[in-house]
């Protein structure tokens, strides 16, 4: 050990005689403890939030969308076999998009409608892990009434289980002299999904493509093609080789893009939570200049005594700039390890809970990132460093000759 850490650590050590400067040190240990604390439990929980709504997104619709610029692709069997192949792919099916009135007796509303096929979109989409009632082979039935899936959400609207018979208004009906007529079909109520997401669960229907093309007045084309990928991180780069793949023809979008604005204000509001959470790290920090301010006023005659014995400036410095690391960094391992512990019981014992029909999740979500952690921890290890500088500084100027006039 040097001499300026055998002179810091023994200023640590000793009792000192204004017992206000060592309470003063405790609190800005707790206080750096307290902030980063504090930083690592909130960006966890809002981390975990924020992919546990990325995953209710996600989990009902593709990774990646495929469609034509003409609103129709006909040849989609040779598209779907092409997507396929692209290296990060998991699977391809094809979809139809479609708005209609559906109406039950009295009640009546909006749905947007979603034409699947029933071989292929459990391989892509997780709507059978979703189902409440029913299963997705249920619509691919034939012998009977043209089969539908409806949300929970918009099921009760409409007062409808399974089993039950709808009605679905469709404006692309044929022409008349009048005008358009609408087309109306009825169909069966077959299932019963659950996303967690009210936009979704209120407002969403599943049929197959047949039920799909015959409200639509299409041919035997679809819309697009919804696409699974093996890493959803990496959707972009998936997205971009399907889009070289395609060529030009085709509109190529990840859910990176479709949802854009929304995770672009997440991520801001996660930067803005760091920085207000920093300031409690802040406010310990000055807690630290106190604390040394205090510590160089008390030893100035031992600052004076250590000069005239032959140490520099530099050394000086270094003295109390290693006190302040010192507390710092207790400070910071405290508090890593009390918000590493805290998160882990939150994760484990699930606490808090949230109510289901305002969240997307009944628990409070809590994911711990190796790199949000080491942020913080520097973050706070670079703060209270910063906070050494002036005290250590005021005590290199002290001078000898003045210090020790009186003594």
């Amino acid at each position: 050990m040097n001499f300026e850490r055998f002179v810091s650590f023994r200023y640590l050590r000793a009792k000192r005689k204004q017992k206000f400067i060592s309470l003063i040190s405790v609190i800005s240990v707790l206080g750096v403890a307290v902030g980063v604390m504090a930083l690592i439990v909130v960006l966890s929980v809002y981390t975990g939030f924020t992919e546990g709504l990325r995953d209710q997104i996600i989990g009902i619709n593709a990774h990646v969308l495929v469609q034509g610029f003409n609103g129709e692709i006909r040849s989609y069997q040779s598209l779907q076999k092409k997507v396929a192949s692209v290296n990060g792919v998991v699977s391809a099916t094809p979809f139809i998009y479609g708005q209609a009135l559906i109406s039950s007796g009295p009640s009546s509303t909006g749905i947007v409608l979603r034409g699947i096929d029933p071989a292929t979109a459990g391989s892509v989409i997780r709507l059978e892990s979703q189902l409440l009632k029913g299963s997705l082979s249920d619509l691919a039935e034939t012998n009977s009434l043209p089969a539908i899936i409806l949300g929970k959400d918009l099921a009760t609207q409409l007062r409808v289980d399974q089993g039950s018979k709808i009605r679905l208004i469709s404006p692309n009906g044929p022409l008349s002299p009048m005008g358009v007529l609408p087309k109306v079909l009825t169909c069966r109520v077959t299932g019963i999904f659950e996303t967690g997401m009210f936009e979704y669960d209120s407002t969403m229907g599943f049929i197959n493509l047949n039920t799909a093309r015959s409200l639509n007045g299409m041919g035997k084309g679809v819309n697009g093609l919804e696409v699974r990928v093996k890493d959803v991180d990496k959707a972009d780069l998936v997205a971009a080789a399907i889009r070289q793949k395609t060529g030009r023809a085709f509109a190529v979008r990840d859910w990176m893009q479709i949802n854009q604005n929304l995770f672009a204000a997440l991520k801001l509001e996660k930067i803005g939570i760091f920085i207000a959470l920093d300031l409690i790290i802040l406010v310990a920090a000055l807690n630290i200049i106190s604390a040394l301010v205090m510590v160089v006023m008390e030893k100035t005659r031992d600052i004076a005594i250590l000069k005239s014995m032959g140490a520099t400036t530099g050394s000086i410095m270094r003295i109390f700039f290693y006190q302040g690391a010192v507390i710092g960094l207790a400070g910071t391992i405290l508090g890593v390890g009390g918000g590493l512990g805290l998160c882990a019981i939150l994760k484990k014992y699930k606490i808090i809970e949230l109510p289901s029909n305002v969240y997307p999740m009944s628990t409070m979500p809590v994911k711990v990132v190796p790199m949000d952690v080491s942020v913080i921890a520097v973050s706070a290890i670079l703060i209270t460093l910063a906070a050494t500088l002036y005290p250590s500084w005021k005590a290199s100027k002290i001078r000898p000759a003045e210090a020790l006039t009186y003594e």
